[in-house]
């Protein structure tokens, strides 16, 4: 046991949080994404939901500060409405970057496209629809 580490944070995700540097991008996605045909490294987190995933990440995880846009979200479709679960997105990502929390919407198959860029993917059991989000790592100051 380790103290003041979110125990939701498994072993391999830790590690996958540690080796990534200042750029690289992590998709936590939603339990609908074809999470293990887009990437070499997938952790999977099955039995948890995005929301409690990003808070316990960012804990950590430092976002990028270079960027207009550290975060992406999937865009929904042309007759879909926002998720609900975007408000919580945006709650836990300023909870933890005050400042830095520009949230972009990338198009569906640009977010496939950028996801195969990734450095990893959190594959969770998340129900929720359009609950995919790209996170991009910057440094600590």
């Amino acid at each position: 046991m380790l103290k003041n580490i979110p125990s939701i944070l498994t072993p391999e995700l830790l590690k996958i949080l540690k080796e990534m540097g200042h750029g690289d991008e992590i998709v936590i996605s939603d339990g609908n994404f074809p999470a293990a045909s887009h990437t070499n490294r997938l952790i999977r987190c099955d039995g948890h939901n995005v929301p409690n995933l990003l808070d316990a990440i960012l804990t950590l995880f430092p976002l990028d500060r270079f960027v207009e846009f550290p975060v992406a979200l999937m865009s929904v479709g042309p007759d879909d409405p926002e998720p609900p679960i975007w408000a919580k997105y945006r709650e836990i990502i300023k909870k933890h970057e005050p400042v830095n929390n520009g949230i972009e919407n990338e198009e569906r198959f640009a977010f496939y496209d950028r996801t195969k860029k990734a450095y990893a993917i959190v594959a969770t059991g998340e129900t929720s629809l359009y609950a995919n989000v790209i996170l991009k790592k910057g440094v600590i100051e």
